[in-house]
C-alpha cells in the first residue's frame, strides 16, 4: 500500500457496501486519510460508531463529510487537500430507476459531471469512477444513466493532464447492499420459498473483495480515459439459489419463479463487440482505451486504421459458467455468508 502511503482517498457514497469494503482494506495501512463523502447522516452516525468500537486506534484516520453529489458546491468544499477519489456513489437499483429515471440522472449522470469537475480543479491525482455491466448495450434506465457517466470520464479524461480518469465495470456484486442473496437468506430463515426472476437468466458474479481489486487494479495500472473492466465468472440465477438453500438448509423445490422485473435482461454485458476491437488483455482484466481522435473526421477517411481485436464480446453467456458446487464454494467464501452462518 506504499502507493497510498500519507495520501487522503475520499470515497463518494462511502458509507455503502463498497466505501465499507475499501476502509477493512486500508485502515490498518500507512494511508493518512479516507473520507467518506454521502447525504445519509444516519448511515455515517452509524458507521462511526461502528469503527470507532472495532478499530478505536485506525478510527481516527476515518473523516466523514455530509454532501451530495449532484450539488457541485457540495463536491467542491469537501475536495481540498484530497489525492486520490473512489467515485461510489450512485442510484443503482434498476427497478426504481426505471420508475424515476431523472433521478438515475441527477445522481449518476450530473454527479458524476460534479465529482470530476470539483476533482480537477482541486488538482486531484486520480479519480477512479464505478460503473456496471448495465452500461454495455444498455436496456434499462441505470444502466443508460451509468454508460452516460462514462461518457462523461471518458470526455473529462481529455480535458486534463492533471488528474487521471478511469471507469471500471464490472457485475453483480455478491452480499451488496440492496442485492439478493441476504434477501433469500432472510426468507429461508422465515420460512417462506426463495423467489427468483428467471431460472435461466445468466449474470456475473463477484465479491466486494474482487472489486475493490479491480479498482485497485485501475488505480495502478489504468491511462487517463480507460474503461477496466475484470473477467468475471457467472452462474445462472437457478444455480445461485440453489446454492444459498445449500448453505442454509432451504427446500430447493421451494423455489418460486416471480418473472422478470422491470429493465432486466436475460444476461449482462462487460464488453461490447465494438469494444473488444480496441481492448487490450491484461490477463485477468481488459482495459478498453479512450478514443482520443477530434471532431476533425476528414482525416480519417483518409487515414483510417483497419487494426480490430478479433474477439466477440464478453457476456454472461459466454463466459466461464460456474456449476452448482463451484457457486456455493464461492457463496460460501464470502465474510458475509460466514457471519450469517456463524449466527445460526
Amino acid at each position: 500500500m506504499s502507493i497510498f502511503k500519507d495520501k487522503t482517498l475520499m470515497i463518494t457514497g462511502g458509507t455503502g457496501s463498497f466505501g465499507n469494503a475499501v476502509l477493512k482494506r486500508f485502515l490498518n495501512t500507512d494511508i493518512r486519510e479516507i473520507r467518506i463523502f454521502s447525504r445519509d447522516e444516519k448511515k455515517q452516525d452509524d458507521m462511526r460508531h461502528e469503527y470507532q468500537a472495532k478499530y478505536p486506534e485506525a478510527a481516527r484516520k476515518i473523516k466523514f463529510y455530509i454532501g451530495d453529489v449532484r450539488s457541485l458546491e457540495s463536491c467542491r468544499s469537501a475536495v481540498g487537500g484530497v489525492d486520490y477519489i473512489f467515485h461510489a456513489a450512485a442510484l443503482k437499483q434498476v427497478p426504481s430507476c426505471e420508475f424515476f429515471p431523472m433521478e438515475a440522472v441527477r445522481t449518476n449522470v450530473i454527479g458524476t459531471d460534479n465529482v470530476l469537475t470539483a476533482a480537477i480543479e482541486a488538482g486531484v491525482k486520480s479519480v477512479i469512477c464505478l460503473s456496471t455491466d448495465k452500461a454495455a448495450y444498455p436496456i434499462n434506465a441505470m444502466g443508460i444513466t451509468k454508460a452516460i457517466e462514462e461518457k462523461v470520464a471518458v470526455a473529462k479524461s481529455r480535458q486534463t493532464t492533471g488528474t487521471k480518469i478511469c471507469c471500471t465495470r464490472y457485475g453483480n456484486v455478491m452480499c451488496s447492499r440492496g442485492s439478493v442473496i441476504p434477501l433469500w437468506i432472510d426468507q429461508i430463515r422465515g420460512g417462506q420459498p426463495i423467489t427468483l426472476t428467471e431460472p435461466s437468466m445468466t449474470r456475473f458474479i463477484m465479491s466486494l473483495d474482487e472489486a475493490v481489486d479491480l479498482v485497485l487494479f485501475a488505480f495502478e495500472h489504468g491511462q487517463n480515459g480507460d474503461i477496466l473492466v475484470q473477467k468475471a465468472p457467472a452462474c445462472t440465477i437457478q444455480t445461485q439459489a440453489e446454492a444459498v438453500c445449500e448453505l442454509f438448509g432451504g427446500r430447493k423445490e421451494d423455489i418460486k419463479v416471480i418473472g422478470i422485473r422491470h429493465g432486466e435482461k436475460m444476461y449482462e454485458t462487460l464488453l461490447t463487440k465494438e469494444e473488444a476491437a480496441k481492448a487490450v488483455d491484461m490477463g485477468d482484466f481488459y482495459r478498453v482505451p479512450a478514443d482520443n481522435r477530434d471532431l476533425n473526421y476528414d482525416k480519417f477517411f483518409k487515414e483510417g486504421d483497419t487494426k480490430r481485436v478479433l474477439i466477440d464480446e464478453f457476456n454472461s453467456n459466454n463466459t466461464k459458467r460456474l456449476n452448482l458446487a463451484e457457486t456455493v464454494q464461492k457463496i460460501a467464501s464470502l465474510d458475509y455468508i460466514k457471519e450469517e452462518l456463524a449466527k445460526a
